[in-house]
């Protein structure tokens, strides 16, 4: 297993005492994603389970649809004589006769919740590439409320940094498919989505997704590119993501903690 935190040395203060201390740090590295040699994002994320972040990236953003599509995925070592570079690169190669929208690619890309996206186009544009939620299947709130638990008990490097975000895939009886940590939320959820499509389990029709922090519009659409009808987060959704769960016919669960949680869209289950 790759090593996600980096040990420093500090110093550390309590109670008006100083003394020398070390400290594990969540790694944060670049990674470049490639396609067919043509540098298409990069994305800052903890190093691990990159072929699986890129598999995530490029079906949440409407490049691919299904694992036949791609031909091979490439851990490259990168250029020797930029040491930044090293491992920090992954091409991936599309079977003969796929190709890709580069423009496209390009203007549905978000690098934060903060770019300006124009809510209503933006809603409107994912749908022309993922299908609404139908026949949906809920699972009920008192085993959704197991959830955080698991999730937090799983989660090795957090407990090590407390500086990584997590999202988690749950199959119908409660237990944990494939969990993903990493410094972005986004990554993050990439990688599950990631492992699924490269496991050939998509879509996730009959799981549930539980992210460790705020629930944004960009995780929603991931979610709906996986076929995840139901999403749980610890903290708040953004009202964009309210929004986007109403239309696209997924159930979102919002500060789930504890017996409580607030639901925002759909009907988890009885």
């Amino acid at each position: 297993m790759s090593d996600y935190s980096k040990e420093f040395a500090i110093r550390r203060i309590s109670s008006g005492l100083h003394a020398s201390a070390r400290d594990h740090i969540a790694r944060e590295e670049p990674l470049e994603i490639r396609i067919e040699g043509k540098s298409i994002a990069v994305v800052m994320r903890t190093p691990g389970h990159d072929r699986e972040l890129a598999a995530g990236f490029l079906l949440s953003e409407g490049v691919i649809s299904s694992p036949g599509e791609i031909f091979e995925i490439s851990e490259c070592p990168g250029n020797a004589e930029n040491t930044r570079e090293l491992g920090n690169l992954v091409e991936v190669l599309l079977v003969k006769g796929s190709s890709f929208d580069e423009e496209s690619l390009t203007r549905h890309v978000f690098s934060s919740s903060s770019c300006g996206i124009c809510g209503k186009a933006t809603i409107e544009s994912v749908f022309g590439n993922f299908p609404k939620i139908e026949n949906f299947r809920g699972v009920s709130p008192a085993q959704i409320t197991t959830y955080p638990d698991k999730l937090r008990a799983a989660q090795a490097t957090f407990e090590k940094t407390g500086g990584l975000h997590a999202s988690a895939i749950f199959d119908p009886a409660g237990e944990i498919v494939v969990l993903r940590e990493d410094v972005g939320r986004h990554n993050a959820l990439d990688k599950v989505i990631g492992w699924s499509l490269l496991e050939d389990r998509l879509p996730l029709s009959e799981h549930t997704l539980l992210l460790s922090g705020r629930i944004s519009f960009e995780l929603m659409q991931k979610a709906l590119a996986a076929g995840i009808p139901t999403v749980a987060g610890i903290s708040a959704p953004s009202s964009l993501a309210v929004e986007f769960a109403r239309e696209s016919g997924q159930a979102l669960i919002g500060f789930l903690r504890g017996e409580t949680m607030n639901i925002y869209a759909g009907n988890p289950g009885d």
